[in-house]
């Protein structure tokens, strides 16, 4: 007889997360896959080869696979025992797709060489303020955005030479080693957010900017509406979330009206489920999302 597969998963509680999880190990249980829940890497220490949470007593490394999905929460402490646990153990998403999908300038630069349309990019030396100022002149207006930022948090938009010149002095003071800038693209203050697992559509929703702002993210004052996307974003966003080795991505794509196409923003490796507000609304893809999830850990875990 096979010795039972055992999992470790750290999943968001807010928003409905919880109930989520419950679903998740339920559904995993039926297969005869053991959950431990809440490895929260924080508890943990690493000494002697092993990787051990203090609070469930378990050797993470020895499990069959970790299920990593808890983007508010996330140290760098955690980070670093994710990327030592993912040397000895499936992970979901990948050490290596978690961290690309991070950094904005290195999921663009991927997402470029694999054909997927960005907005056009550069990343400067700190020092390079005239490159800084060519660029301003050329697209006439740009976004300034950290390259490790989620939730809209730091985005500046520059549009203009003395706008950049008033911004410069701040930037310096936060000792950055680059300068990630994007062209700003001219659009409708809406997106679509496409949900992707192991290459499937899940679903979609749009998001709108909010007032006299241009950011879509919930976090900026932006909402959430019900939008059907069409069959190229549904392959927009597979390409996307193929090129960055995601098993599950959120994939953030707009629609450049000066250029006629759509472009992608963002490749978000922990997209939330629908919260049970959104579910009210209409927004019902975490059944589809919740079994896509258990069978790839099913496959992921096989001996």
């Amino acid at each position: 007889m096979s010795e039972k597969r055992k999992i470790g998963m750290w999943l968001y509680k807010n928003s409905g997360g919880e109930k989520i999880a419950q679903e998740i190990t339920k559904k995993l249980k039926e297969r005869d896959i053991e959950t431990i829940n809440d490895i929260n890497l924080r508890d943990a220490t690493a000494k002697n080869g092993n990787i051990i949470h203090q609070k469930s007593k378990t050797k993470v490394n020895k499990l069959d696979l970790f299920f990593s999905y808890n983007a508010g929460e996330q140290t760098q402490y955690q980070t670093y025992l994710y990327q030592a646990l993912n040397r000895m153990i499936p992970m979901i998403n990948s050490y290596e797709a978690f961290a690309l999908t991070e950094d904005k300038f290195h999921t663009s630069f991927v997402l470029r060489n694999a054909g997927v349309q960005t907005a056009d990019y550069q990343l400067c030396h700190r020092d390079d303020t005239e490159q800084l100022k060519k660029i301003i002149k050329k697209w006439d207006k740009m976004v300034y955005k950290p390259t490790d930022g989620w939730g809209g948090v730091g985005l500046t938009k520059i549009e203009s030479e003395d706008n950049l010149n008033m911004l410069m002095p701040f930037l310096n003071q936060m000792d950055l080693r680059y300068f990630y800038v994007e062209r700003f693209v001219k659009y409708d203050n809406t997106d679509f957010r496409v949900d992707i697992v192991d290459d499937e559509f899940i679903g979609c929703y749009g998001r709108k900017a909010g007032k006299n702002d241009w950011k879509t993210n919930i976090t900026s004052g932006g909402s959430i509406f019900l939008r059907e996307p069409n069959d190229q974003i549904i392959n927009i966003a597979k390409k996307a979330a193929k090129a960055c080795g995601t098993d599950i991505a959120g994939v953030d794509i707009i629609y450049d009206q000066e250029r006629e196409e759509y472009v992608v923003l963002e490749v978000n490796g922990i997209p939330a489920f629908a919260t049970p507000e959104q579910e009210k609304m209409g927004l019902n893809f975490n059944d589809k999302k919740i079994d896509l999830i258990v069978d790839l850990i099913d496959r992921k875990t096989k001996k």
